[in-house]
């Protein structure tokens, strides 16, 4: 990992991604929740104000060690127990059928093999079990995708492997999920090309 990918884009994204704004989407999009929950992405930890009560127990899965001493600070005021996990989303190391549930907010654009783990998310999930998520995507207008296309090398770079292009719907249900719930919207604020939102809950069989 460069000197950008572990000191400066954290801070970047932790200032970005922490607006009013994103906030309220986090809020909304986490409300399903319940029990125990498997975070894929947990970042600096941004969502833990955000999670409802009935989510008793929070597993934090992270490659990377961002920003410690803030996600130390967010652990510390969370109001349920938090246990950070450093592993790869395409290899879980977890028993099958553990969780309640999974979350993933902005996180499926940056997995290297995006298939992989939502294959390992579904394994994971108890029968029933959901999937909720936040996430931005390929746009459903062609000529919007298309450059999406054209610029995703360039958004791969300034954005430590983010791509904004992923049909994140139809890779849910390529990897076996049933998608209960979808919401597409475009976020109020945010260029159109990276603004492209999916939010939505999915079920394990």
């Amino acid at each position: 990992m460069g000197v950008y990918a572990k000191y400066v884009f954290p801070h970047l994204m932790d200032w970005a991604m922490g607006s009013r704004r994103l906030q309220e989407q986090r809020r909304e999009a986490l409300m399903p929740l319940y029990g125990e929950v498997l975070e894929i992405g947990f970042g600096t930890g941004l969502n833990l104000p955000h999670y409802p009560s009935a989510a008793t127990r929070i597993t934090a899965l992270e490659p990377a060690h961002l920003l410690p001493r803030k996600v130390s600070l967010r652990i510390a005021g969370a109001p349920m127990p938090v246990t950070i996990v450093q592993g790869s989303a395409e290899h879980l190391p977890f028993h099958d059928r553990r969780f309640d549930c999974v979350v993933s907010t902005w996180t499926l654009c940056t997995i290297p093999d995006v298939l992989a783990a939502l294959r390992e998310i579904g394994r994971v999930l108890k029968p029933g079990g959901r999937f909720v998520f936040l996430e931005h995507g390929r746009s459903n207008a062609p000529a919007v995708a298309r450059w999406q296309d054209r610029l995703n090398p360039l958004q791969q770079r300034i954005g430590a492997g983010c791509n904004m292009n992923r049909p994140i719907d139809r890779l849910i249900t390529e990897a076996g999920l049933t998608l209960g719930q979808l919401e597409r919207f475009q976020m109020p604020g945010m260029p159109r090309l990276v603004g492209e939102m999916y939010r939505g809950v999915a079920s394990a069989h």
